[in-house]
């Protein structure tokens, strides 16, 4: 354990920010399955779960969570489905 008052600091800080990170990405992924879940039962609804999960992902690379490539990429990949389902 640090014995530094701003070490003290740091290590709460990290704690909490850790905490926040953790579940901005659980909520990502929360958006996420909620688009498969839609996908499976009501193409319509996926789309608007496409759209929800498209803005997530934006979020979580603006806010450093995920890199901006790998949510580029994840959106691709989820309208590719929506489109092949859609079809």
């Amino acid at each position: 354990m640090a014995n530094i008052k701003s070490a003290i600091k740091r290590a709460k800080l990290s704690k909490a920010k850790n905490f926040e990170n953790a579940s901005a990405k659980s909520a990502l992924k929360t958006s996420i399955k909620r688009f498969d879940e839609a996908l499976a039962s009501d193409p319509d609804r996926a789309e608007q779960a496409l759209r929800n999960a498209s803005r997530s992902l934006d979020k979580a690379a603006s806010k450093g969570l995920i890199h901006k490539n790998k949510a580029a990429r994840k959106k691709s990949r989820l309208a590719k489905r929506l489109t092949k389902v859609a079809q």
